[in-house]
């Protein structure tokens, strides 16, 4: 993967989403990271926002996230609009299909052991998804070290997949990532043959910049620049927004 610094480049030129379809991460992206996932909500004014996508870009708009598919369906609302969750291992499609993994025994020992873990150190708090489990600790940064020890050891001993975040680490079923979840939401027939403009804001974004660049469109990074496959760049979720309404005012 390649990756390049943001300091020289700018916010997305007008009329880049003309044309294109838009894949959105959910959380630091378009709503502020929250100290517990399950304290994020969507406001009336998001939820508006989103529809109205939706409408302007004539179905071409879907959702890239971590969480789990059907929670992130449930937080949003909006039935017809196509997710890729646990970071593209399952997809909720337009039309209601659902393409969905088993969920692997080693992920229950996993979640035992971050279970443990959380309860001998208050502050730290476990997720549990249908293909992942997660400890987060932006409450308790001091217990990153710790955190990440338990994930790397977790891994080896069960094989699963270690995927590292914002405050976060997680174990998870392999054999997917963002841009697996990027090229597969291409699919959708209304996206099919236009050019994919993909938002994130962590490194789990990075495979969607890249497969976004090689599909022929391009990647928007959210929040403090880094070295990042993305071509673009949004300093927050606010701007995210803004730009989005001027887009549709074009």
């Amino acid at each position: 993967m390649q990756l390049v610094s943001t300091g020289n480049h700018t916010v997305p030129p007008p009329g880049l989403l003309r044309d294109a379809s838009l894949l959105l991460d959910f959380d630091g992206t378009m709503v502020n990271l929250a100290a517990r996932p399950d304290l994020v909500r969507v406001t009336e004014d998001l939820r508006a926002l989103i529809m109205a996508l939706h409408q302007w870009l004539q179905g071409r708009l879907a959702f890239v996230s971590g969480r789990d598919a059907a929670s992130l369906g449930a937080l949003l609302a909006l039935p017809g609009i196509a997710i890729a969750g646990s970071h593209g291992l399952e997809i909720v499609h337009a039309d209601g299909r659902v393409e969905r993994p088993g969920r692997p025994a080693a992920l229950d020992t996993a979640l035992a052991a971050m279970q443990a873990f959380a309860q001998a150190r208050p502050g730290v708090l476990v997720e549990d998804k249908p293909l992942g489990a997660a400890v987060h600790y932006r409450q308790v940064p001091h217990e990153e070290q710790a955190a990440a020890d338990l994930a790397a050891r977790l891994a080896q001993d069960t094989g699963l997949a270690l995927q590292t975040g914002k405050m976060m680490v997680e174990l998870r079923l392999g054999g997917g990532d963002k841009g697996l979840a990027v090229e597969r939401l291409m699919g959708e027939p209304a996206m099919a043959r236009t050019a994919p403009l993909f938002l994130g804001d962590d490194d789990t974004d990075e495979p969607g910049f890249v497969t976004a660049a090689r599909l022929g469109g391009s990647g928007v990074l959210v929040g403090a620049p880094r070295e990042t496959a993305a071509r673009y760049h949004l300093p927050g979720v606010h701007a995210v927004h803004d730009w989005l309404r001027r887009e549709m005012a074009q």
